[in-house]
């Protein structure tokens, strides 16, 4: 009888925390500063690194972005590559 409640308690808790990994996982996929500015509060990027980590999370493709996601990726990378264009053209 113990066994079995010692297994049915082990089994509830596994069932708790297997969201809570599960959306661990899926943070640590997605950088959800570059998609949603969210999680960015002591994060600071030169635009060239911003560039670069854009770059690596579109590279990501639909394995871990929705195609909506890639898009709104990719038009934040054209913004920051306009804002370097900018930069470099006025000294």
């Amino acid at each position: 009888m113990k066994k079995i409640a010692v297994m049915m308690l082990a089994a509830f808790s596994m069932a708790a925390t297997v969201p809570a990994f599960a959306a661990e996982m899926d943070k640590a996929t997605k950088d959800q500063c570059l998609l949603a500015s969210k999680g960015c509060a002591n994060e600071s990027k030169t635009i060239q690194q911003k560039i670069k980590a854009l770059d690596a999370e579109i590279k990501k493709g639909k394995k871990v972005y929705s195609a909506e996601e890639i898009k709104k990726l990719e038009a934040k990378m054209k913004e920051a590559e306009a804002i370097l264009d900018q930069l470099l053209k006025n000294p």
